[in-house]
């Protein structure tokens, strides 16, 4: 017996310091990956020229797909929380997505999800970011159907945000009515199940939005009540431009009181 209890312990230390190194490896590569990006970083930033921006998005989707196929070992959130920040840094390099634009917001996102399709918030960036400043929305909505499959109403907490979320893109980037309709069902039947005031205005919304789509594919009431939720959702000031500007092509007064909230009044078509 203290033998078989010895050979136990020896097991044991043997799994604990093999778990630790793997996980020391995955922090050494992510780190490794990380400091030649702030250094690669620092150096565009002296002399942002459009051919250093070009080879540092060469570098960052190599890095991307390396993330993408790398084996997380029970490290999927640090992995997508990483990839995360470091979109964050893409996305927030202002001098050199005016040269280049944001055609890799996709690639930080298929690698996120790939690795954690239940980071929630990660939806939300992928939405603003592939869809309003890549011009990708058909890449959203692909993403989003290839993971929604493994989430329910709520695994994530609040799940029925994601199908909202793509009820929007298909509304109003793809012009697709009936997979907005569609989409926005689901977001109801969802919400349906939250028991809170969140999830209770959440179900509200989309009943009303499936409401508008179903009575006409075109509804302005829906694209406008899309295009506040983009304003409420947006997490810088040039989206929630957008939003009010096209609020107002489609006919309607725009006010923002000082608390930030929308005034609108849909004008009746002439």
């Amino acid at each position: 017996m203290l033998m078989k209890s010895a050979k136990f312990a020896s097991h044991g230390r043997q799994s604990f310091w093999f778990s630790g190194a793997i996980a020391l490896v995955c922090v050494s590569l992510l780190s490794t990956l990380q400091v030649s990006r702030l250094e690669s970083f620092r150096q565009e930033r002296r002399a942002p020229t459009l051919e250093k921006i070009q080879e540092e998005d060469a570098s960052t989707k190599l890095q991307l797909e390396i993330l993408k196929q790398l084996p997380a070992l029970g490290f999927n959130n640090l992995i997508a929380d990483w990839i995360l920040l470091d979109f964050i840094q893409y996305f927030g390099d202002t001098p050199s997505r005016q040269q280049t634009g944001f055609d890799l917001s996709p690639d930080f996102f298929d690698a996120l999800l790939t690795k954690d399709p239940y980071f929630r918030d990660a939806y939300f960036f992928l939405s603003s970011s592939t869809s309003l400043y890549a011009g990708l929305p058909e890449r959203t909505v692909e993403l989003i159907e290839r993971e929604i499959e493994h989430l329910s109403p709520t695994v994530p907490e609040k799940a029925a945000y994601i199908w909202r979320y793509k009820g929007i893109d298909e509304l109003l980037f793809l012009g697709d009515s009936t997979s907005a309709r569609e989409s926005f069902e689901k977001a109801t039947e969802w919400a349906s199940v939250y028991d809170d005031e969140e999830g209770q205005s959440l179900e509200t919304v989309s009943r009303q939005m499936t409401a508008f789509l179903a009575n006409d594919p075109n509804s302005r009431a829906a694209q406008v009540s899309a295009w506040v939720m983009v304003f409420y959702n947006a997490f810088d000031s040039e989206t929630k431009q957008l939003a009010v500007q096209r609020i107002r092509n489609l006919g309607a007064d725009v006010a923002i009181d000082e608390n930030g909230i929308l005034q609108v009044n849909l004008m009746p078509e002439q």
